[in-house]
C-alpha cells in the first residue's frame, strides 16, 4: 500500500494553508480519496502540489498547470505533447519576464529623470529664496524703520 497523507502533513510539508490546497482541489489539480469527511492525499496528489506550487513561483497559472496535468495523465509517462507544451510556455514566460525586465529599467531611466528634475527645481527654488531674502534684507539696511520716504521730500 502507498504512502497517503493527511491536508495538514502536506500544509506543513510546503508550508501552504490548508485552505490552499482545498482552494488547489476545487481547481481539479488534486483528487484526494475520502474515508467519511476526512481527505486522504496520495504520493500522486503530493507530487502535484508540489509541481503546482513550483509552477505557481515560475509564473504559471493553475489553468496551465492544470492543462499540462491533463496531457500527463493521458499517458503512464507523459507525453511528446506535454513535453511541447511545457517549452512553449516557459518560452512564453521567459518572453514575458523579459519584457517585464525591459519596462522596468525604463521605469527606472523615468525615474531617474524625474528625480533630477525635481532636485534641479528645488535648488532653484532655494536660490530663488536666498535672493529674495538677501533682497529684503538689503531693503532694510537701506530704509530702516522709522525713516520715512516722504519726510525726506519735504
Amino acid at each position: 500500500m502507498s504512502k497517503t497523507y493527511s491536508i495538514s502533513e502536506l500544509a506543513n510539508e510546503f508550508d501552504v494553508t490548508t485552505r490552499s490546497i482545498r482552494f488547489y482541489e476545487d481547481q481539479e489539480l488534486l483528487h484526494p480519496s475520502r474515508r467519511g469527511q476526512t481527505r486522504v492525499y496520495s504520493s500522486k496528489d503530493r507530487v502535484r502540489l508540489k509541481l503546482t506550487l513550483r509552477g505557481k513561483r515560475l509564473g504559471f497559472s493553475l489553468a496551465e498547470i492544470r492543462e499540462l496535468f491533463e496531457l500527463w495523465d493521458e499517458t503512464r509517462s507523459g507525453s511528446e505533447k506535454q513535453l511541447h507544451l511545457m517549452l512553449s510556455k516557459i518560452s512564453e514566460r521567459r518572453a514575458a519576464l523579459e519584457q517585464q525586465m525591459k519596462d522596468i529599467t525604463m521605469v527606472q531611466l523615468e525615474l531617474e529623470s524625474a528625480e533630477i528634475r525635481c532636485r534641479q527645481a528645488l535648488e532653484e527654488l532655494h536660490q530663488k529664496l536666498e535672493e529674495e531674502e538677501r533682497s529684503a534684507d538689503s531693503r532694510k539696511t537701506a530704509n530702516p524703520k522709522g525713516a520715512s520716504t516722504s519726510a525726506t521730500m519735504h
